[in-house]
């Protein structure tokens, strides 16, 4: 056997088995580097996507926020609509009740001409 390694054939054969060494040490380190490369590049692209998530949510809230306080300002718009047309409402109801209570008809079975007019005006 060890003369085999030392004949013509042998040697070329520690040659070649020294040759694929080499270049599977080579591959093995040109690879490594590659994927090293990729996990830097794909490290970056899923920095960049997390940088545009966030971003988008913050615009999102910004926007939801804005849309909130426009619907909160109509809503107090509104609402002092309607306080308005209850304060006037209430005038008017009590204007009518002094009306009736000066009416000298009010305490007849029948409507006169002024009660009348009086529910006319609630309509």
């Amino acid at each position: 056997m060890i003369a085999f390694l030392f004949s013509k054939t042998g040697q070329y054969l520690l040659g070649a088995l020294a040759a694929l060494a080499l270049l599977l040490a080579a591959y093995a380190y040109v690879d490594h580097r590659g994927y090293a490369r990729a996990e830097v590049h794909y490290k970056g692209v899923i920095a960049a996507e997390h940088t545009a998530a966030v971003t988008a949510r913050n615009a999102e809230v910004e926007r939801q926020a804005a849309a909130n306080n426009a619907a909160k300002a109509r809503e107090a718009e509104r609402i002092a609509e309607m306080q308005a047309e209850a304060d006037q409402l209430t005038k008017q109801i009590e204007e009518l009740q002094r009306e009736a209570s000066e009416d000298p008809d009010a305490g007849r079975t029948a409507l006169g001409a002024p009660s009348v007019q009086r529910i006319n005006k609630v309509r």
